[in-house]
């Protein structure tokens, strides 16, 4: 298995829609193909990643190389593969092919007052264009959970991770290969440039849905230039709310994992709530945990309660996704002023909440209503493949299509099925 070549610079808008068409009508292909070729398929791209490792690791190693210097550190993690991530990749493609098949998928039949029959049938959405910096997982897992879905893909990754992109596509190739399916099913888009992006996303004839998935400029900017539609997760400015009757070693256990476990990755807590209550006692223990590792920015009274190294936070604060190591701390009165600064700064990303009141964590989940909730567990669960979705193409911050964590179903629409005996319209 090889990498392909360097790809040409700019290239023109005939190429750009060449390999649109190309992969509509793949997608005609991989929609009517059995369960058994595309479940064929995703396994043969689990082998191809495993058994190329070596190589693959070492264009990730190039990536590393290039961005080191450019990128914060939080973004090299991002960036970076290692032979456990390399497993986990290859792991993730075979828990999406273990999940239930989708496509023909058919809801009861209820009979109307006319006679006829309905129900609904699963169905692929088509062709998805994936816009995606950084992370090079998205690479084989968004290829899989197209394939899964019945659907066509267009990859579009970022320069940062163009060498890891490339092997990692190399293996979806020697997939789809395996199984028959056509190369052109999934596409690792040759070409960085933006202006090949804005030609690729003006495509609404021939691309059905785009899903970007990186920086809040990134998604911005296709939201801004896009004539498809948009799947949107512009940022996670995730919370969490320590509550009054909190377990306070639980709480803490929590605040550190959302933060510190990947700090680069958009379910990391930005913002952690602590209830006025146990403020006295929770602030400098919070500030203890996090002492000379993470920089921490507070309001008054937290400043008052955890030192002279809490810098003093603004407005900005609260608003902010730093996908590193910093966190906002602020304290509120109780739960209601809790989602009211989650209503006032979220993102709709993930919330948690640590308390050992029922009836408290049962009004948290009821009234916020951002795409995930948790209680007692940190932000870093609200993931795709923890939340047995196997992976995930993105996290949906808007209501529409999909909300939350995307994996294969939300890859899919449905279309209403008719039966009668003859029955006609009065």
């Amino acid at each position: 298995m090889s990498a392909a070549a360097e790809p040409a610079r700019a290239p023109d808008g005939a190429q750009v829609r060449a390999l649109a068409t190309a992969a509509r009508a793949a997608a005609r292909v991989v929609a009517k193909a059995p369960a058994s070729q595309r479940l064929a398929a995703l396994a043969a791209m689990a082998a191809a990643v495993r058994a190329n490792e070596a190589e693959i690791l070492a264009a990730n190693a190039r990536d590393i190389e290039a961005a080191t210097g450019h990128l914060s550190a939080a973004m090299i993690d991002r960036l970076r593969l290692d032979p456990a991530r390399l497993a986990g990749v290859a792991r993730a493609i075979d828990e999406v092919a273990a999940q239930p098949e989708l496509i023909g998928a058919m809801t009861p039949y209820v009979t109307r007052p006319s006679g006829i029959e309905v129900a609904q049938m699963r169905i692929p959405l088509g062709v998805i264009a994936i816009v995606y910096e950084s992370r090079p997982n998205v690479t084989t897992d968004a290829a899989a959970l197209c394939l899964k879905a019945g659907n066509a893909c267009i990859l579009r990754g970022g320069s940062e991770a163009i060498h890891s992109n490339r092997a990692l596509g190399a293996a979806v190739a020697a997939g789809l290969a395996a199984a028959g399916l056509p190369a052109e099913a999934v596409q690792v888009m040759p070409w960085p440039d933006r202006e090949a992006m804005k030609a690729l996303i003006a495509l609404d004839d021939l691309i059905d849905v785009v899903i970007p998935r990186g920086g809040e400029g990134l998604i911005r900017f296709v939201a801004e230039h896009s004539r498809v539609p948009v799947i949107k997760h512009y940022k996670g400015v995730c919370h969490v709310y320590v509550h009054a009757d909190a377990d306070p070693e639980m709480a803490l256990a929590i605040c550190e994992n959302a933060k510190i476990q990947r700090p680069g990755t958009c379910n990391a807590v930005e913002t952690i709530l602590i209830d006025r209550a146990i403020a006295e006692t929770f602030v400098p223990a919070l500030v203890a945990r996090f002492a000379g590792r993470v920089e921490l920015r507070g309001d008054a009274l937290v400043q008052r309660l955890g030192g002279p190294t809490i810098k003093a936070a603004t407005e900005d604060d609260w608003h902010a996704e730093y996908v590193d190591l910093i966190v906002a701390i602020r304290v509120v009165d109780d739960l209601a002023a809790a989602i009211a600064h989650i209503e006032t700064y979220g993102s709709n990303h993930t919330e948690a909440i640590v308390t050992r009141d029922a009836a408290i964590a049962e009004r948290f989940v009821r009234e916020c209503e951002s795409s995930t909730v948790v209680v007692n567990a940190s932000t870093r669960f609200a993931d795709g493949g923890e939340l047995g979705l196997g992976a995930e193409i993105g996290v949906s911050t808007t209501k529409l299509h999909a909300y939350g964590p995307m994996g294969a179903l939300g890859l899919t629409t449905s279309k209403f099925v008719v039966r009668g005996t003859g029955q006609l319209r009065r």
